[in-house]
């Protein structure tokens, strides 16, 4: 009966833990669109990506930022400089040529986060990688970012 109590206690605590976390959800603009997510952890975040870029691949991407700077520029709303390490996997969709890739990336960026649950980033996300039937490839991705922060 007390490990039952212990792991429900652990449980709870766990999952208030992970709901006070801020979060945000939205799109990013840029070679392409993509569905974003962020969750934060204290001032770093991790930030989830998934959509077409170049309107011809389907990628998805995990990077794990950190926050380097916060300056106090405005009265209200917060700005952050971010960078961090993550990875990429995709599908290109080009006819014949369609290839799996998998790729390392990172990101490098500035956000502003209103007053209100509003929040805009733009970042630039290099990647090198390889793909299957394709070889090395590289790219460095700008991206504006529109998110609903919660």
């Amino acid at each position: 009966m007390k490990k039952i109590i212990l792991i429900a206690a652990m449980v709870l605590g766990f999952s208030v833990a992970a709901s006070a976390q801020p979060r945000a959800v939205g799109i990013k603009l840029g070679w392409g669109v993509e569905a974003s997510y962020q969750h934060s952890f204290g001032a770093d975040f991790l930030e989830a990506n998934l959509g077409l870029n170049n309107f011809n691949s389907l990628d998805g991407s995990v990077v794990y930022n950190f926050m380097i700077a916060q300056p106090n520029w405005t009265d209200r709303g917060e700005w952050g400089f971010y960078a961090g390490p993550g990875a990429a996997v995709g599908m290109n969709l080009i006819g014949d040529n369609s290839y799996f890739h998998l790729a390392a990336a990172g990101m490098v960026g500035l956000e502003y986060k209103f007053w209100f649950p509003l929040q805009l980033s733009f970042d630039l996300r290099p990647t090198l990688g390889y793909g299957f039937n394709y070889g090395f490839h590289w790219s460095v991705m700008p991206a504006l970012g529109v998110r609903y922060a919660f």
